[in-house]
């Protein structure tokens, strides 16, 4: 494969592509609420604040592809 190849999913089925950022979102979500605590635990408030900025947007794009997907699902 080129450098420049795009990844695939190895599925054409768009469900599956939204059901998989869901889940990519909220474990971010997570993984960032563990960096924040321990920027806290270190004293570093400004990478705590960066790391709680970007969790939040996480969840935004959790709760979007949530919304989307009951949607779809109810079709």
């Amino acid at each position: 494969m080129a450098a420049t190849a795009t990844p695939q999913s190895g599925t054409k089925d768009k469900l599956y592509d939204l059901i998989t950022v869901t889940q990519l979102c909220l474990e971010h979500t997570w993984r960032l609420d563990q960096y924040a605590r321990d920027a806290d635990r270190d004293g570093d408030s400004e990478l705590a604040r960066l790391f709680r900025g970007m969790q939040e947007h996480s969840r935004k794009g959790a709760d979007e592809c949530k919304k989307l997907l009951r949607e779809r699902m109810s079709d």
